[in-house]
Protein backbone atom coordinates (compact mmCIF):
# COMPACT_ATOMS: atom_id res chain seq x y z
CA UNK A 1 0.00 0.00 0.00
CA UNK A 2 2.91 2.12 -0.87
CA UNK A 3 1.72 5.89 -1.70
CA UNK A 4 -1.69 5.46 0.03
CA UNK A 5 -2.78 7.60 2.32
CA UNK A 6 -2.63 7.05 6.18
CA UNK A 7 -6.37 7.20 6.77
CA UNK A 8 -6.80 5.43 4.07
CA UNK A 9 -4.43 2.51 5.10
CA UNK A 10 -6.13 2.54 8.57
CA UNK A 11 -9.92 2.63 7.18
CA UNK A 12 -8.89 -0.53 4.93
CA UNK A 13 -7.19 -2.41 7.75
CA UNK A 14 -10.05 -2.10 10.03
CA UNK A 15 -13.03 -3.26 7.48
CA UNK A 16 -10.64 -6.58 6.85
CA UNK A 17 -10.61 -6.82 10.81
CA UNK A 18 -14.30 -6.56 10.79
CA UNK A 19 -14.54 -9.27 8.16
CA UNK A 20 -12.45 -11.54 9.56
CA UNK A 21 -14.24 -11.14 12.92
CA UNK A 22 -17.58 -11.99 11.61
CA UNK A 23 -16.76 -14.95 9.41
CA UNK A 24 -15.20 -16.77 12.72
CA UNK A 25 -18.57 -15.53 15.07
CA UNK A 26 -20.72 -17.03 11.99
CA UNK A 27 -18.96 -20.19 12.38
CA UNK A 28 -19.53 -21.08 16.08
CA UNK A 29 -22.57 -23.59 16.81
CA UNK A 30 -23.98 -23.41 20.81
CA UNK A 31 -24.76 -26.94 22.24
CA UNK A 32 -26.00 -28.36 25.36
CA UNK A 33 -23.61 -30.93 26.45
CA UNK A 34 -25.42 -34.61 26.42
CA UNK A 35 -25.08 -34.97 30.18
CA UNK A 36 -27.45 -31.66 30.55
CA UNK A 37 -29.91 -32.38 27.58
CA UNK A 38 -30.47 -36.04 29.02
CA UNK A 39 -31.17 -34.47 32.30
CA UNK A 40 -33.60 -31.93 31.46
CA UNK A 41 -34.83 -33.37 27.90
CA UNK A 42 -37.67 -36.44 28.22
CA UNK A 43 -38.15 -38.71 24.72
CA UNK A 44 -41.47 -38.01 23.88
CA UNK A 45 -44.06 -40.82 24.32
CA UNK A 46 -46.89 -41.63 22.29
CA UNK A 47 -50.68 -41.11 23.56
CA UNK A 48 -52.74 -44.21 23.31
CA UNK A 49 -56.14 -45.23 24.10
CA UNK A 50 -56.61 -48.89 26.22
CA UNK A 51 -59.32 -51.02 26.36
CA UNK A 52 -57.93 -52.51 29.90
CA UNK A 53 -56.13 -52.05 32.91
CA UNK A 54 -54.11 -53.04 35.91
CA UNK A 55 -53.18 -52.21 39.03
CA UNK A 56 -49.65 -51.94 39.37
CA UNK A 57 -47.83 -49.58 37.14
CA UNK A 58 -45.60 -50.43 34.30
CA UNK A 59 -41.96 -49.46 35.43
CA UNK A 60 -40.56 -48.51 31.73
CA UNK A 61 -44.18 -47.21 30.38
CA UNK A 62 -43.80 -47.09 26.21
CA UNK A 63 -46.70 -45.44 25.84
CA UNK A 64 -48.91 -42.60 27.63
CA UNK A 65 -52.63 -43.92 28.11
CA UNK A 66 -56.02 -43.07 29.96
CA UNK A 67 -55.47 -45.86 32.36
CA UNK A 68 -52.32 -48.42 33.67
CA UNK A 69 -51.57 -50.99 31.63
CA UNK A 70 -48.74 -53.33 32.65
CA UNK A 71 -48.40 -55.91 29.96
CA UNK A 72 -51.54 -57.89 28.02
CA UNK A 73 -52.04 -59.67 24.89
CA UNK A 74 -51.42 -63.21 24.14
CA UNK A 75 -47.67 -63.06 23.15
CA UNK A 76 -44.20 -62.24 24.70
CA UNK A 77 -43.02 -60.59 21.66
CA UNK A 78 -42.64 -56.67 21.91
CA UNK A 79 -45.80 -55.57 20.20
CA UNK A 80 -48.02 -52.93 19.42
CA UNK A 81 -51.81 -53.42 19.32
CA UNK A 82 -53.44 -52.59 16.11
CA UNK A 83 -57.32 -51.09 15.29
CA UNK A 84 -59.24 -54.04 14.94
CA UNK A 85 -61.27 -52.06 12.01
CA UNK A 86 -60.52 -53.76 8.75
CA UNK A 87 -58.74 -51.04 6.09
CA UNK A 88 -61.57 -49.47 4.08
CA UNK A 89 -60.83 -49.52 0.47
CA UNK A 90 -60.37 -46.13 -1.26
CA UNK A 91 -62.92 -44.50 -3.51
CA UNK A 92 -62.07 -44.63 -6.74
CA UNK A 93 -61.95 -41.40 -8.60
CA UNK A 94 -64.99 -41.09 -10.88
CA UNK A 95 -66.80 -44.44 -9.87
CA UNK A 96 -69.82 -42.48 -9.13
CA UNK A 97 -69.87 -41.08 -12.44
CA UNK A 98 -69.04 -44.78 -13.93
CA UNK A 99 -71.75 -45.67 -11.96
CA UNK A 100 -74.83 -43.68 -13.67
CA UNK A 101 -73.82 -43.96 -16.51
CA UNK A 102 -73.82 -47.82 -16.74
CA UNK A 103 -77.36 -47.10 -15.12
CA UNK A 104 -78.51 -45.26 -17.74
CA UNK A 105 -77.11 -47.56 -20.28
CA UNK A 106 -79.53 -50.07 -18.59
CA UNK A 107 -82.84 -48.06 -18.30
CA UNK A 108 -81.78 -46.62 -22.13
CA UNK A 109 -81.74 -50.73 -23.01
CA UNK A 110 -85.18 -51.48 -20.88
CA UNK A 111 -86.90 -48.42 -23.09
CA UNK A 112 -85.41 -49.93 -26.35
CA UNK A 113 -86.91 -53.11 -26.01
CA UNK A 114 -90.39 -52.14 -24.74
CA UNK A 115 -90.65 -49.73 -28.02
CA UNK A 116 -89.71 -52.81 -30.11
CA UNK A 117 -92.67 -54.93 -28.24
CA UNK A 118 -95.51 -52.30 -29.30
CA UNK A 119 -93.98 -51.63 -32.62
CA UNK A 120 -94.29 -55.36 -33.00
CA UNK A 121 -98.27 -55.26 -31.76
CA UNK A 122 -99.21 -52.72 -34.42
CA UNK A 123 -97.26 -54.63 -37.52
CA UNK A 124 -100.27 -57.94 -36.62
CA UNK A 125 -101.61 -58.60 -40.03
CA UNK A 126 -104.33 -57.52 -41.18
CA UNK A 127 -106.06 -60.67 -41.74
CA UNK A 128 -105.23 -62.06 -38.26
CA UNK A 129 -106.70 -58.51 -36.84
CA UNK A 130 -110.06 -59.46 -38.75
CA UNK A 131 -110.25 -63.16 -37.51
CA UNK A 132 -109.77 -61.98 -34.11
CA UNK A 133 -112.64 -59.43 -34.62
CA UNK A 134 -114.58 -62.24 -36.25
CA UNK A 135 -114.09 -64.48 -33.27
CA UNK A 136 -115.21 -62.00 -30.89
CA UNK A 137 -118.10 -60.42 -32.82
CA UNK A 138 -119.37 -64.32 -33.75
CA UNK A 139 -122.81 -65.21 -31.70
CA UNK A 140 -122.16 -66.97 -28.37
CA UNK A 141 -124.62 -70.19 -27.68
CA UNK A 142 -127.58 -68.84 -25.59
CA UNK A 143 -128.44 -71.15 -22.37
CA UNK A 144 -131.82 -72.15 -21.83
CA UNK A 145 -133.84 -72.28 -18.74
CA UNK A 146 -133.66 -75.68 -18.02
CA UNK A 147 -129.80 -75.69 -17.95
CA UNK A 148 -129.63 -72.73 -15.80
CA UNK A 149 -131.97 -75.07 -13.50
CA UNK A 150 -129.92 -77.82 -13.82
CA UNK A 151 -127.09 -75.82 -13.05
CA UNK A 152 -128.39 -74.42 -9.95
CA UNK A 153 -129.32 -77.51 -8.32
CA UNK A 154 -125.79 -78.87 -8.90
CA UNK A 155 -124.41 -75.97 -7.26
CA UNK A 156 -127.26 -76.82 -4.15
CA UNK A 157 -126.09 -80.49 -3.90
CA UNK A 158 -122.50 -79.02 -3.87
CA UNK A 159 -123.65 -76.59 -0.90
CA UNK A 160 -125.50 -79.17 0.77
CA UNK A 161 -122.60 -81.45 1.01
CA UNK A 162 -120.29 -79.20 2.20
CA UNK A 163 -122.41 -78.26 4.75
CA UNK A 164 -123.29 -81.37 5.64
CA UNK A 165 -119.64 -83.16 5.89
CA UNK A 166 -118.58 -79.83 8.03
CA UNK A 167 -121.50 -80.25 10.35
CA UNK A 168 -120.52 -84.58 10.63
CA UNK A 169 -117.21 -82.58 11.63
CA UNK A 170 -118.21 -80.56 13.87
CA UNK A 171 -120.16 -83.17 15.60
CA UNK A 172 -117.48 -85.95 15.64
CA UNK A 173 -116.81 -86.41 19.19
CA UNK A 174 -113.04 -85.21 20.45
CA UNK A 175 -110.67 -87.79 21.62
CA UNK A 176 -107.72 -88.33 23.54
CA UNK A 177 -105.82 -90.88 23.06
CA UNK A 178 -103.32 -92.15 26.22
CA UNK A 179 -100.57 -94.60 26.27
CA UNK A 180 -98.56 -96.21 28.89
CA UNK A 181 -95.82 -93.04 28.68
CA UNK A 182 -95.79 -89.19 29.20
CA UNK A 183 -99.58 -88.49 29.88
CA UNK A 184 -100.61 -85.09 31.58
CA UNK A 185 -101.28 -84.82 35.19
CA UNK A 186 -105.23 -84.56 34.52
CA UNK A 187 -105.42 -87.88 31.87
CA UNK A 188 -102.96 -89.79 34.44
CA UNK A 189 -104.61 -89.71 37.56
CA UNK A 190 -107.87 -90.84 36.24
CA UNK A 191 -106.30 -93.12 34.47
CA UNK A 192 -104.33 -94.79 37.62
CA UNK A 193 -107.98 -94.52 38.92
CA UNK A 194 -109.00 -96.89 36.00
CA UNK A 195 -106.54 -99.31 36.19
CA UNK A 196 -106.70 -100.12 40.03
CA UNK A 197 -110.30 -100.79 39.10
CA UNK A 198 -109.78 -103.17 36.01
CA UNK A 199 -107.10 -104.82 37.97
CA UNK A 200 -109.37 -105.50 41.09
CA UNK A 201 -111.92 -106.79 39.31
CA UNK A 202 -110.15 -109.13 37.25
CA UNK A 203 -108.47 -111.03 40.25
CA UNK A 204 -111.57 -111.29 41.57
CA UNK A 205 -113.13 -112.89 38.31
CA UNK A 206 -109.50 -114.47 37.08
CA UNK A 207 -110.16 -117.31 34.68
CA UNK A 208 -110.98 -120.92 35.49
CA UNK A 209 -109.63 -122.11 32.70
CA UNK A 210 -106.42 -120.11 32.42
CA UNK A 211 -105.77 -120.81 36.86
CA UNK A 212 -102.26 -122.21 36.97
CA UNK A 213 -101.61 -123.00 33.43
CA UNK A 214 -101.85 -120.60 30.89
CA UNK A 215 -99.86 -117.34 31.34
CA UNK A 216 -99.06 -114.20 28.48
CA UNK A 217 -99.37 -110.52 27.89
CA UNK A 218 -101.67 -108.35 25.61
CA UNK A 219 -101.99 -104.93 24.25
CA UNK A 220 -105.88 -103.71 24.93
CA UNK A 221 -107.70 -100.35 23.46
CA UNK A 222 -110.22 -99.19 25.66
CA UNK A 223 -112.67 -96.10 24.50
CA UNK A 224 -114.55 -94.08 27.38
CA UNK A 225 -116.91 -91.86 27.42
CA UNK A 226 -117.32 -89.01 29.20
CA UNK A 227 -119.88 -90.04 31.51
CA UNK A 228 -118.05 -93.43 32.12
CA UNK A 229 -119.63 -95.67 29.88
CA UNK A 230 -117.39 -98.13 27.38
CA UNK A 231 -117.76 -97.25 23.96
CA UNK A 232 -115.44 -99.96 22.86
CA UNK A 233 -112.63 -102.36 23.28
CA UNK A 234 -110.19 -104.04 20.94
CA UNK A 235 -107.67 -106.41 21.12
CA UNK A 236 -104.50 -104.69 19.30
CA UNK A 237 -101.80 -107.46 20.37
CA UNK A 238 -102.82 -111.16 21.22
CA UNK A 239 -101.01 -113.06 24.29
CA UNK A 240 -101.58 -116.07 21.79
CA UNK A 241 -104.23 -117.67 23.73
CA UNK A 242 -107.64 -117.09 22.78
CA UNK A 243 -108.94 -117.73 26.24
CA UNK A 244 -106.96 -114.98 27.85
CA UNK A 245 -107.84 -112.17 25.40
CA UNK A 246 -111.31 -112.86 25.91
CA UNK A 247 -110.96 -112.71 29.24
CA UNK A 248 -109.17 -109.20 29.12
CA UNK A 249 -112.26 -107.79 26.99
CA UNK A 250 -114.54 -109.61 29.55
CA UNK A 251 -113.16 -108.09 32.37
CA UNK A 252 -113.22 -104.50 31.45
CA UNK A 253 -116.74 -104.59 30.61
CA UNK A 254 -117.23 -106.21 33.89
CA UNK A 255 -115.72 -103.29 35.25
CA UNK A 256 -117.79 -100.20 33.56
CA UNK A 257 -118.97 -97.92 34.17
CA UNK A 258 -116.05 -96.13 35.01
CA UNK A 259 -116.42 -92.47 36.62
CA UNK A 260 -117.09 -89.71 34.84
CA UNK A 261 -114.86 -87.38 33.37
CA UNK A 262 -113.51 -84.53 35.89
CA UNK A 263 -114.23 -80.77 34.59
CA UNK A 264 -110.83 -79.86 33.58
CA UNK A 265 -111.14 -83.12 31.11
CA UNK A 266 -114.53 -82.93 29.97
CA UNK A 267 -114.29 -79.46 28.78
CA UNK A 268 -112.36 -80.69 25.65
CA UNK A 269 -112.40 -84.22 25.67
CA UNK A 270 -115.83 -86.37 24.84
CA UNK A 271 -114.15 -89.35 24.56
CA UNK A 272 -110.82 -91.31 26.49
CA UNK A 273 -109.11 -93.83 24.18
CA UNK A 274 -106.52 -95.58 26.71
CA UNK A 275 -103.88 -98.16 25.24
CA UNK A 276 -102.38 -100.17 28.12
CA UNK A 277 -100.93 -103.97 28.49
CA UNK A 278 -102.04 -106.38 30.74
CA UNK A 279 -100.14 -109.38 32.10
CA UNK A 280 -101.95 -112.74 33.39
CA UNK A 281 -99.13 -113.71 35.43
CA UNK A 282 -97.52 -116.85 37.56
CA UNK A 283 -99.68 -116.99 40.92
CA UNK A 284 -102.97 -116.20 38.76
CA UNK A 285 -102.96 -112.59 39.06
CA UNK A 286 -103.78 -109.75 36.71
CA UNK A 287 -101.82 -106.52 36.13
CA UNK A 288 -101.43 -102.95 34.10
CA UNK A 289 -98.32 -101.61 32.58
Amino acid sequence: MVGMDPSSRSLTLALALSISLHAVALSVHFKLPDIIRDKYVSPPLEVVLVNSKTRAEPVKPDVLAQANLDGGGNTDENRRAKTPLPVLKEAEPGADTKRAAQRVQELEAQQLKMMTQLQAAKNVPAAEQAKVATASEAPQPRISGQDLATNALAIARMEAQISRQLDEYNKRPRKAFIGARAREYRFAQYVEDWRLKVERIGNLNYPDDARGRVYGSLVLTVSIKADGSLDAVEVRRSSGHQILDRAAERIVKMASPYASFPANIKRDTDILVITRTWTFAPGDKLFGE
